[in-house]
């Protein structure tokens, strides 16, 4: 696993990562954010990095998730292999110590989205055998959207609905 020490490799993979799937200029994290939320007293996710010869070739970076059908698995967020390094089964072995992670953790399933136009990864990925769920859309609310819905919603909403429920069954 990733320390505090390989923050500016994480960040600088982040960058290659949104770059490659054309999105730079989304990136928001600083390596401020990923030190103190992958490495803080309550880190909010796990990162493997591939090394090849020494030199940082690859990360994974995955975080505990609860499927209410399935139960705990592992959500796979970044799964990246830097362009020089690919085709040497580094992104098989990253996946695979993940699954390793996830067996280990008594975990059903790890779970991860890859972007419609990645061939090379969809293949790798049918050839590993995992299930595409096509039929899923992928939804984010952020930003504005995000704020405004939060304004909206009725801070009660919770005690009302309990509330109810306990009158029906009494």
């Amino acid at each position: 696993m990733a320390t505090v020490d390989d923050v500016p490799v994480i960040t600088q993979l982040i960058a290659e990562l949104a770059a490659y799937e054309k999105q730079a200029d989304q990136v928001r994290t600083t390596e401020a954010d990923i030190s103190r939320d992958g490495f803080g007293p309550h880190p909010e996710f796990r990162v493997l990095i591939a090394e090849w010869q020494g030199v940082p070739a690859g990360f994974a970076i995955f975080f505990g998730y609860y499927s209410t059908w399935r139960g705990t698995g592992l959500y796979l967020e970044d799964l990246f292999v830097r362009p020089e390094f690919r085709r040497l089964g580094i992104a098989t072995a990253l996946l695979a110590r993940v699954s390793r992670t996830a067996e280990r953790e008594k975990r059903a399933f790890v779970r991860w989205a890859v972007l419609d136009w990645n061939q090379s990864a969809i293949a790798l990925y049918r050839g590993l055998g995992a299930d595409f769920m096509v039929e899923w859309q992928t939804v984010l609310l952020a930003g504005e959207p995000l704020k405004k819905l939060a304004e909206h919603s009725p801070s009660g909403l919770r005690d009302t609905a309990l509330s109810r429920r306990s009158e029906l069954l009494e």
